[in-house]
């Protein structure tokens, strides 16, 4: 960023004040005698590629700050630093002392950048002792064992003079067996902001406050109608728990004036725990989840904290827009998915917080932009990228930071975050040392930059990291409390600071494509990541149109498809690859809920017949808009319905089956392929095709002449029986008579015998053979059935036609 090597208007300081600080010049005549010495700055500096922090202790004994207090000291304060020294050395360290060095005054961003870099003890440049009693004295430092110090200083013993930022160190000197005279074995370095009046003009601040955390949910809900989420693990609880990363940005974001920028799936996520949750299992056992009071707590707290203050929404789950813009872009359908995942970020925040938020505003990952990411990202709506001053570099020689707003094109503008202030935290902050240093580097740098040009106010923005930690955040939020409370610095909303005037001497060029920083490239979604992204796509697509609701499914797996394309995947595309693939495979599974039923050969006989094919659906919900069509491979030798092919529509209820049946015509022998498939309405496949074979036996005109002529004998031959056997009752019932006329003749001839005979009655009998007349005349040559026979065991045979199914003997 340029920048002047020298304060602008530094002059024009109030004579009472240059009056009141006189003394203090003269005190510090050896100082400014050596700061006389340095080489003069360049007009324009270059941003640095790393964090304003002071650099490592240098020397073999280790020196760590532990505070510096105040960290913007005033006139009438008392400086207190503590810390620890170290010896790392194989010897001792004997007559030991901690002194405080009053070094450099820095009259530039690029001198304190020199600072950061310096790795060993310079005299001169390292600055002078405090002396006096300011000091801390040590007998001996052991080899390994820490020791602590703690030392305080009146402001006006450090001889400070023009306002601006200080070089103070806090160095270690001694002497060891092998080198027995008083030397310097260490020093850290850090940075003394002084202002001890108010600003003529403060520096508006807009400090980018991010809610934003990884991929939690998955597609996958609990197997019932009230599609419980399933959450990849409980690593989101452990965010939102007390002292959790998440805890502590909301718990320390309360009482600082930032603009919080939220990405809804965070929001959708923790919603989501507030009712009944499941974690996903290794094995695919589901466990429930326990942290409901976790997530309620965390949203109530958020919801109340940002009723009055600014709020901006990413797209929902914060998509890589560099990404999208280098490897999705030429994938059909990539854009619209960030579309939609602008459409539903407001109504996700506003239902869940009860707040509008803002979303005019893009993020690309570290503010890096070049002309195809400022088209993505404003291809859903956005007309401001908040892009980075690394990215966005002066070139026209500016000997001040200009302020973030700039009209880049298209009615677009790019608010670009100072690289400095926005990367001053992402170092390891749980080291109270690297905090102190951290915070020092940021209010130096703040300070400076108001102090480039006093009279012309700026508006500077801040945008961290994405995910600070929790120790990141605590370090963050202590240099803004700081800051707030200084004498130079305002704050400042965000869409403020969109608005400003742009400076009309700001860089306003993107830079191409080439500029881009390799080291983010290697981190983007690859290509094959948005193919499948868009394979789901489809395959959602033609699952939809079926459902009788289809918001059970197109609303989860719509919002797990944004999170496939998250910026929180970068550096770990193993785990996103798992994710896409995850979803997809979900997907997969459910669809194959609605089923044909596998069939195995069928066996026709006759020229016509049906075949039944059975739909299943194991989904909770019913399918609808579905065809069944049955085809076959060979239509001249059997036809479905009027044609090679027939379909029908079908319904079938959630959790049940139902079987379809088609009107089949044959006209030759032998066996048929026949396919059966499911379409949507509009005649797209759906799920895997059936095929089945059908053996077809058809009966020909001869065969059903020999059946009709064997038919037709049987016929005969029963109607033959039936007069025979007609015949054979009617002359048992005549021999039945006759006899009964014989028993009766006899009977008369035995009454005669005795006198008695009825003569009316008397039969005349042929006095040569003894036999009735009537036998002579009959028809029979049968014996006649004597009195003594038995009597027969079953009843005469019925003259009645056989019944219908009955057996006909011959």
């Amino acid at each position: 960023m340029a920048e002047a090597a020298d304060f602008q208007g530094m002059s024009a300081s109030p004579a009472r004040r240059w009056l009141r600080r006189t003394g203090a010049l003269l005190a510090g005549a050896p100082l400014l005698a050596g700061l006389a010495q340095l080489p003069a700055m360049p007009a324009a500096e270059a941003a640095p590629q790393t964090s304003p922090a002071a650099a490592a202790s240098s020397g073999p004994v280790d020196v760590a700050l532990d505070t510096v207090s105040p960290t913007v000291p005033t006139d009438g304060d008392t400086v207190t630093i503590s810390g620890t020294v170290t010896n790392t050395r194989k010897q001792a360290v004997t007559d030991a002392r901690v002194d405080l060095r009053v070094g450099s005054f820095l009259n530039s961003r690029t001198a304190l950048d020199d600072v950061t870099k310096r790795t060993t003890y310079q005299q001169g440049v390292d600055g002078t002792r405090v002396g006096g009693k300011y000091v801390q004295e040590f007998s001996k430092l052991t080899t390994g064992v820490s020791q602590h110090f703690s030392i305080s200083v009146p402001v006006k013993k450090l001889n400070l003079g023009s306002d601006g930022v200080y070089q103070l160190g806090v160095s270690v000197s001694g002497q060891t067996a092998a080198q027995p005279y008083e030397q310097v074995l260490g020093i850290q370095r850090t940075f003394l902001p002084w202002q001890s009046d108010e600003a003529d003009t403060r520096t508006k601040t807009t400090y980018l406050w991010p809610l934003i955390s990884t991929v939690h949910l998955t597609a996958e809900t609990g197997s019932n109608e009230q599609q419980t989420p399933v959450f990849e693990n409980d690593d989101l609880a452990k965010e939102l728990s007390p002292g959790g990363r998440l805890d502590q940005m909301l718990s320390l974001g309360r009482d600082l004036d930032v603009t919080w920028v939220v990405d809804p799936d965070l929001l959708a996520s923790v919603d989501a725990m507030r009712d009944s949750y499941e974690i996903k299992g290794a094995n695919g056992t589901n466990t429930v989840g326990k942290n409901q009071a976790v997530a309620k707590a965390w949203l109530d707290k958020l919801e109340k904290t940002v009723q009055d203050k600014e709020v901006v929404s990413l797209p929902f789950a914060d998509p890589d827009l560099a990404s999208l813009a280098h490897n999705g872009k030429t994938v059909t359908g990539s854009l619209s998915h960030l579309k939609d995942a602008t459409e539903v970020a407001a109504d996700t925040v506003k239902t869940i917080l009860h707040v509008t938020p803002s979303t005019d505003f893009a993020w690309p990952a570290d503010g890096a932009i070049d002309p195809s990411i400022v088209k993505v990202a404003t291809s859903a709506g956005a007309d401001k990228v908040i892009a980075r001053s690394d990215s966005l570099k002066e070139t026209g020689g500016l000997p001040y930071t200009p302020s973030a707003a700039r009209p880049i094109g298209g009615g677009t503008t790019a608010v670009v975050a100072d690289a400095r202030l926005s990367t001053a935290f992402e170092g390891d902050m749980t080291k109270a040392d690297d905090s102190v240093l951290a915070v020092q580097g940021f209010l130096a740098q703040s300070l400076l930059i108001n102090l480039q040009d006093p009279g012309n106010q700026r508006n500077i923005v801040v945008a961290p990291q994405r995910m600070p930690s929790a120790s990141q955040a605590q370090t963050m939020a202590q240099a803004l409390k700081d800051l707030q409370n200084s004498t130079w610095s305002d704050s400042q909303e965000l869409s403020v600071a969109a608005k400003a005037k742009p400076d009309p001497d700001a860089t306003t060029r993107v830079p191409s494509a080439s500029a881009y920083p390799s080291a983010l490239r290697e981190q983007q979604l690859p290509q094959a990541a948005f193919e499948r992204t868009e394979e789901i796509q489809d395959k959602l697509d033609s699952f939809q149109v079926i459902l009788s609701d289809s918001s059970r499914v197109v609303t989860p797996f719509g919002l797990a498809i944004n999170r496939g394309m998250s910026t929180s995947w970068r550096g770990r595309a193993e785990e996103g690859q798992a994710f896409r693939e995850g979803v997809q495979s979900y997907l997969q599974v459910l669809t194959g809920q609605v089923r044909l039923i596998e069939k195995s050969e069928t066996k026709l006989s006759g020229r016509s017949a049906t075949i039944p094919v059975t739909v299943q659906n194991n989904l909770v919900q019913g399918a609808d808009h579905l065809l069944l069509r049955l085809t076959s491979k060979q239509p001249n030798r059997l036809k479905i319905g009027d044609g090679p092919y027939y379909e029908q529509q079908i319904k079938v209820s959630g959790g049940h089956s139902q079987s379809v049946k088609f009107t089949t015509n044959a006209n030759a022998n032998g066996p048929v392929t026949v396919v059966a498939q499911l379409y949507t309405e509009d005649n797209r496949p759906y799920g895997p095709a059936v095929t089945f074979d059908v053996d077809v036996n058809e009966v020909t005109p001869t065969v059903m002449l020999v059946i009709a002529g064997g038919v037709l004998l049987l016929v005969l031959a029963g109607f033959r029986m039936y007069t025979q056997r007609k015949r054979a009752a009617a002359r048992k019932a005549e021999e039945d008579r006759e006899l009964d006329e014989d028993d009766e003749n006899a009977e008369d001839l035995n009454k005669a015998a005795d006198g008695t005979v009825d003569t009316e009655n008397t039969v005349t009998t042929d006095s040569h053979d003894g036999s009735t007349g009537d036998s002579a005349s009959g028809a029979g040559t049968d014996a006649p059935e004597q009195p003594s026979d038995p009597t027969a065991d079953t009843a005469p045979e019925s003259t009645d036609p056989s019944g219908a199914g009955e057996r006909v003997d011959r």
